[in-house]
């Protein structure tokens, strides 16, 4: 963090190690949100958030997060209360790929100081960006004791099985969620916590350099083979995910174009509708990876021309 952002982290006190990103936000929100608490969730969502604010007890307030557009700072401002407790800010998002700015940052922060609220942020795609830098909340004036940041090593070394994430908190916050993080899971696996420190100590800005460079070229692949299949979609700024709309392609419902797709063109697709507080939502929207192989990424992209030329899904 030092290198990166230029925050010193004290690793006795302010650092927790997770069994993944997936446990490290259901340990921070577990920790610090209380029932009857809200925690505001922008939307489309990685799909834990708004469970894991139920499961404290919260209320969930969605906001949406344009993916061509600025957030509406008036909109945000109005969602929170004297009840909000946290406010849950993925960036690159997923599942869009949305960068927020630093003025859209900035505005969280304030709003965070003023309701003396905490920010936590899922920063798990910190190294993927393709416009802009990253940003951490916590480097904000005023927010270094009031950001939970949670990251882990599954999306930058492509190891989403082994199962290693990281908070970084205040000492005061780290006390409450090692506590959660000891009855929920004890400890992460030693070996393989092990395995990443080698390569956080010995990748350079290179590694991250090309990381970033290549999931550009695949976000481009794919895009353009999504375009010329008929699907409208933005290419994501960061992360390796495209939300693609699919209107123009048939009038069937997000999980059944999903099957459609998975069994008649062999590509399979998230359904939006996962994606949102409301399905309906994300019933013109599905979701797909492009953390690919280049060889994999080209056949999807093969298989997709054949979308135009087949017979439209019942319903179109």
């Amino acid at each position: 963090y030092a290198d990166w952002y230029g925050m010193t982290v004290n690793p006795e006190t302010e650092i927790t190690v997770t069994c993944g990103a997936t446990e490290a936000m259901a340990s921070a929100l577990l920790a610090v949100v209380d029932p009857s608490d809200e925690v505001i969730v922008f939307e489309p969502f990685y799909e834990n958030y708004g469970p894991d604010a139920i499961l404290c007890g919260a209320k969930p307030v969605y906001v949406p997060m344009p993916v061509d557009a600025e957030l509406d700072l008036d909109r945000l401002a109005a969602a929170f209360s004297r009840r909000t407790r946290a406010i849950i800010v993925c960036t690159p998002n997923n599942p869009t790929g949305r960068v927020l700015t630093r003025r859209e940052l900035e505005a969280i922060a304030q709003l965070c100081r003023q309701y003396d609220a905490y920010a936590v942020t899922d920063e798990i795609y910190e190294h993927i960006y393709y416009e802009g830098e990253h940003i951490p909340i916590a480097t904000l004036d005023g927010m270094r004791d009031r950001t939970i940041t949670i990251s882990g090593a599954s999306k930058t070394f492509s190891v989403t099985g082994w199962r290693v994430g990281t908070i970084v908190a205040p000492p005061d916050a780290s006390d409450a969620i090692r506590k959660v993080h000891d009855f929920l899971t004890v400890g992460a696996p030693a070996p393989l916590q092990e395995a990443i420190a080698v390569g956080l100590e010995t990748l350079g800005d290179d590694y991250y350099a090309t990381l970033a460079r290549e999931y550009r070229a695949r976000r481009d692949r794919l895009c353009r083979a999504l375009v010329d299949a008929g699907f409208r979609c933005t290419p994501p700024q960061g992360a390796y995910y495209v939300l693609a709309d699919f209107s123009s392609i048939s009038s069937l419902p997000d999980d059944e174009f999903s099957v459609w797709l998975t069994r008649e063109i062999g590509v399979s697709p998230v359904p939006g509708s996962s994606f949102f507080s409301r399905p309906e939502l994300g019933r013109r929207l599905v979701r797909f990876a492009f953390c690919k192989t280049e060889d994999l990424l080209e056949e999807a992209a093969r298989r997709l021309t054949r979308v135009r030329h087949r017979a439209r899904p019942v319903g179109a």
